[in-house]
């Protein structure tokens, strides 16, 4: 549970009680693709018990799970297809069919092959901390974390969140922590670590299970190679990965986190509180790390969506911000929420690794 993090800040105007997200959750449940049907996506129960609530609250802290089902039809399969039916139609009528028709051609082939197509099946874990206001999606994806704030935002009335942005950008922390071997207060740099460089040839230069702390890694950041990952471990409780766009992947619990604990210890409830136990000390720890954090655009841009329903179009106040993530406007969403944050969103650089 929660192997990968994309942190947002949640506006402290949004006030709902558990039932209400119940509630709209219901509205969007999970249902597999019909035989048509290329792709679907829904809230399924986190305790994967059939018919059971979709929203569960463990400690005070609120559990959802999405999931996604995509038909697998691979490109040379509809291509074979699509050919197999103009060469008919060429043999019957002595012509070959013309760009329109080709495209319509493509699109019955692809219902043909569908109901036959296999499926594969992704979830993802939302956690919301409402003392906090922090919504922790599970992926690696900033596209897949896209798409399910953006079906949160639609579903939950008010709900407003941002990207956490930080004083100093993660990119710029990294260099200083290695060029420097100074790591940030209860934080230690482990034996990982990319470094890219920033010209055209975008170097790449990737250290794993080595130590980092050796003049050829500073020599590395000397001549202009910038950390893109690094690996890190905080409090002696919790490793992972940073990335540059404040993405938080390889999330692994140690041994002292379980202490105490029992060996038939577990289940949804006992590994839901340890993960937000530990998770909701490290983010604000990790947001100091790297100088705080950037006063949020939520609550400004929900006032400006707002005023925009009843005024004249006006555009939203910008929020401070780190000059690494400009801030992009507010979109104001079917539900009535606000999504903002960095203008352009962090670079997807492993998509595969997310869960769907």
């Amino acid at each position: 549970m929660f192997k990968n993090m994309i942190v947002y800040r949640i506006a402290p105007q949004w006030q709902v009680e558990l039932t209400q997200v119940e509630e709209a959750l219901a509205k969007s449940p999970f249902m597999e693709c019909g035989a048509t049907q290329e792709k679907s996506l829904g809230w399924v129960p986190p305790r994967g018990e059939p018919h059971g609530p979709l929203a569960e609250s463990v400690g005070g802290q609120w559990i959802l799970r999405f999931m996604v089902e995509s038909k697998v039809l691979p490109g040379s399969v509809l291509a074979r297809k699509v050919k197999e039916k103009a060469e008919r139609i060429e043999q019957e009528t002595g012509r070959k069919p013309g760009k329109k028709e080709s495209k319509e051609l493509k699109d019955e082939a692809k219902l043909d092959l569908l109901p036959m197509a296999f499926t594969k099946q992704g979830s993802m874990w939302v956690w919301i901390d409402t003392a906090s206001r922090l919504l922790v999606l599970d992926t690696s994806s900033q596209g897949r974390a896209d798409e399910v704030v953006t079906l949160l935002v639609e579903s939950l009335p008010g709900l407003s969140v941002s990207l956490i942005n930080t004083q100093t950008s993660p990119q710029a922390a990294m260099s200083h922590w290695l060029k420097e071997q100074e790591p940030p207060v209860g934080f230690t740099v482990d034996r990982e670590c990319e470094l890219k460089s920033a010209n055209e040839e975008k170097a790449v230069v990737r250290y794993a299970r080595h130590p980092l702390d050796i003049e050829e890694v500073q020599a590395h950041i000397d001549a202009g190679k910038l950390p893109t990952k690094l690996a890190l471990t905080w409090d002696d409780r919790v490793s992972f990965m940073l990335t540059e766009g404040l993405q938080i992947k390889k999330v692994s619990f140690l041994d002292t986190v379980f202490e105490g604990t029992k060996a038939d210890d577990g289940g949804f409830d006992t590994d839901v509180a340890i993960a937000t136990g530990e998770l909701v000390k490290l983010i604000p720890d990790l947001i100091e790390a790297l100088g705080g954090e950037a006063e949020s655009g939520v609550a400004s841009a929900a006032d400006a969506v707002a005023a925009a329903a009843t005024a004249a179009p006006a555009t939203a106040a910008p929020r401070a911000a780190a000059p690494s993530a400009p801030i992009a406007p507010a979109r104001k969403s079917a539900g009535g929420g606000v999504v903002t944050g960095p203008r352009e969103a962090p670079v997807d650089t492993d998509p595969g690794a997310a869960p769907f």
